[in-house]
């Protein structure tokens, strides 16, 4: 959500109503800013479950595969020494750092993901100008309706969000450039 209008809340539960009550009228685009984890929240905004766990296994994969293929290139194709006659392709030698290299890719990759994924860094939002939002990291829940929502209108979104408790509502736009 980078514009619409924000409904501030001074409970969780009375947060969760609203989301609950304003997805039974319609809306689809749907936000909450929480400065806690809140309970059944992910469900009540209908959130899915995260597909990143998926688009990072065939990194840790890779990272496997590539650790040991580096271990036996170095070990028993490159540069063999037969040490007290010890298998040069030695397995059980080679887990730790096969593990490791699987472990070290997939945090990599899915860091890289998820940020690509939120489309972080972003260092502005319109949301950020609007009154009362940095209060949300020390006391206050927010409510967010998103202005591409198929069913949003802004006088509509306002009367349905005082009526389900905000303390206030504040719309958020992009600032004018001079």
């Amino acid at each position: 959500m980078e514009t619409g209008v924000l409904g501030e809340f001074d409970r969780p539960e009375a947060m969760l109503h609203a989301i609950r009550e304003l997805k039974r009228r319609g809306y689809r685009r749907v936000e909450a800013f929480t400065p806690y984890p809140v309970k059944g929240l992910e469900e009540a905004l209908g959130l899915p479950r995260s597909n990143l766990n998926r688009m990072v296994l065939p990194f840790a994969i890779l990272g496997v595969v590539g650790g040991y293929f580096v271990q036996w290139f170095c070990n028993a194709f490159d540069y063999p020494l037969n040490v007290g006659g010890r298998p040069l392709n030695s397995a059980p030698a080679f887990i730790p750092i096969t593990f490791e290299m699987g472990v070290l890719s997939a945090s990599i990759f899915g860091v890289l993901i998820g940020f690509y994924l939120t489309r972080l860094p972003r260092l502005y939002l319109p949301l950020f100008d609007a009154p009362g939002f940095e209060r949300v990291t020390l006391d206050r829940f927010l409510v967010g309706l998103d202005d591409t929502d198929p069913s949003f209108s802004s006088v509509q979104a306002e009367r349905d969000l005082l009526a389900l408790g905000a303390r206030r509502v504040v719309v958020a736009r992009r600032r004018e450039e001079p």
